[in-house]
């Protein structure tokens, strides 16, 4: 996905608003609060100081001459000087001035995955589906089965699984015999749901009948610092594979909107 900074129209901002992950989850930016510059003057005012964005003369230039209807926002970028203090902040773990800028996410993701993503509490704060309210039809992962690791690790996954049974060498995961077991368990799964809330049983105790595997969607608003420190720690490669792919969709979400910050802070 191309890096894009939050001087764009609304129609190019779709671009990093929402991406897809696994095979139907995503993560949707839903709201933010602050920018470099809020980093910025919130260590400045500790000096009762601030600072203020700088002129691109090479971008107004440019969209003058091609006649372009721009904001002052299009044309704003962070001075060296601030640029500097971020680095600085990020590199001697000067955390508080990171976590004022605030990020909101919708997410959806397995239960699985969606339990690892609450124990990052520090920072964070969460609102999901209830399933005592809701009792539409469930959607589940159908993942792409990895080998168990080797026996000297605790924890993990291998290679992926080969597949067997239909001679596809193209990635169809759906021929390998274990993947219809999986499918078939989580039909019967949605059977034995449905038939519960056909019979009037309360959806808060239909949902025991529902697998580790189904989806769940939940609203996710954290600070900057909160964030940068999830990502680092899932997109190390001795995460779950799945967690690994929500924590790079989360960086492509958060990266437009405080460039300068992200990178620094994930370094």
């Amino acid at each position: 996905m191309a890096v894009k900074s939050l001087n764009q129209t609304e129609h190019e901002r779709q671009t990093f608003m929402k991406v897809k992950v696994l095979d139907a989850g995503h993560v949707d930016l839903i709201d933010h609060m602050g920018s470099d510059l809020t980093v910025c003057n919130s260590a400045r005012v500790s000096f009762n100081n601030e600072t203020q964005w700088e002129v691109d003369k090479e971008i107004e230039k440019r969209l003058k001459k091609s006649n372009s209807s721009f904001r002052p926002s299009d044309v704003q970028r962070l001075s060296d000087r601030d640029r500097k203090l971020i680095r600085y902040l990020a590199k001697h773990n000067h955390w508080t001035p990171f976590a004022h800028p605030q990020i909101t996410l919708r997410i959806k993701a397995p239960i699985s995955i969606r339990t690892q993503f609450f124990k990052h509490k520090q920072g964070f704060v969460e609102n999901e589906v209830s399933r005592r309210y809701v009792d539409d039809t469930p959607e589940f992962y159908h993942p792409k089965w990895r080998q168990r690791p080797d026996k000297s690790m605790k924890q993990g996954s291998g290679e992926f699984l080969e597949c067997s049974g239909g001679g596809d060498t193209s990635g169809g995961f759906a021929t390998h015999p274990l993947y219809e077991s999986y499918r078939h368990l989580m039909q019967r799964a949605l059977s034995t749901y449905e038939e519960l809330i056909a019979s009037n049983v309360a959806p808060e105790q239909a949902r025991f009948a529902l697998p580790q595997g189904m989806y769940t969607e939940w609203y996710w608003t954290g600070s900057l610092a909160a964030y940068a420190r999830f990502y680092k720690q899932r997109i190390d490669e001795h995460a779950q594979w799945e967690i690994q792919q929500y924590a790079n969709a989360v960086g492509k979400v958060i990266q437009p909107l405080f460039p300068v910050s992200w990178e620094e802070l994930t370094k």
